[in-house]
C-alpha cells in the first residue's frame, strides 16, 4: 500500500527538486536530440515532455511504476502535435519487444531504480542496433571530499527522496552495460548543493 508520504509529500518534493531552473536546463541539453520512436525510462512527472521536437519524434512512450507520477505525466505540458503514451512499468523489466525503439531517454532515473545494471540492460535490449541512449544523470562526484559527504548524506536522503542514491556512477555504469559512449559531458550543476549536483550527460549507442 502506498503511504501518505509517497502519495502526497514525495511528488511535491520531487517536483521542487527536479524542476528547478538548473535541472530543466540540463534536461534541455539532451531531450531535443531524441528521434523516431522514443522510450522514456521513469517518465515521472513528465518534465521532459516539453523538450521533445514533434517534427523528429513519432511517439514518446513513458514508463513509471508510480501511479501518482504517471497521472502528473499525463497532464504535463507538451507540444500539441507530440504523441505520448504513459504506461505502468519498471525500467528493469520493460514490457516491450527487442529492438523496438530508436531512442531511449533516461534523465535523473538511474539514481532511484532498484537495479541500474538491469535497467541499462533492458534499455540496450529494446534499442534498435542504430539507436541511441540519451542520458542526463546525477551521481558519484569525482572529488573525494564531495564523495565523502555524499556517502554520509545518502542513507537519510534515500528515505526522504524516494530511494534516490547519491553515489551511483553514471558513465561507468552505462559502458559496463554494453554501450559505446559517443558523447559525454559533466559538471556540478549551478545553484545546487555539490553533494547532489554532480551531473553527467550525453549519448551512447549499443556496442
Amino acid at each position: 500500500m502506498t503511504s501518505l508520504y509517497d502519495r502526497w509529500i514525495l511528488p511535491r518534493l520531487l517536483t521542487c527538486a527536479c524542476s528547478s531552473p538548473p535541472m530543466m536546463k540540463q534536461r534541455a541539453k539532451v531531450v531535443p536530440h531524441a528521434e523516431g520512436r522514443v522510450l522514456e525510462l521513469g517518465i515521472g512527472m513528465g518534465l521532459n515532455l516539453g523538450f521533445y521536437d514533434p517534427s523528429r519524434v513519432t511517439r514518446v512512450v513513458g514508463v513509471d511504476p508510480s501511479r501518482e507520477l504517471r497521472a502528473r505525466a499525463e497532464a504535463a505540458p507538451r507540444h500539441p502535435d507530440l504523441k505520448v503514451r504513459v504506461e505502468n512499468g519498471t525500467a528493469e523489466a520493460l514490457p516491450f519487444e527487442a529492438a523496438s525503439f530508436d531512442t531511449v531517454v533516461c534523465t535523473f532515473t538511474l539514481c532511484s531504480v532498484c537495479t541500474p545494471p538491469a535497467a541499462l540492460s533492458e534499455a540496450r535490449r529494446v534499442l534498435r542496433p542504430a539507436g541511441r541512449l540519451l542520458f542526463c544523470e546525477h551521481g558519484l562526484a569525482p572529488d573525494a571530499g564531495v564523495a565523502r559527504w555524499q556517502r554520509r548524506i545518502e542513507p537519510v536522503w534515500k528515505r526522504l527522496a524516494g530511494g534516490c542514491h547519491l553515489t551511483r556512477p553514471v558513465a561507468a555504469a552505462i559502458t559496463a552495460a554494453g554501450f559505446r559512449m559517443d558523447r559525454l559531458e559533466s559538471m556540478y550543476v549551478p545553484r545546487t548543493p555539490r553533494w547532489a549536483g554532480w551531473n553527467e550527460w550525453g549519448a551512447a549507442a549499443p556496442a
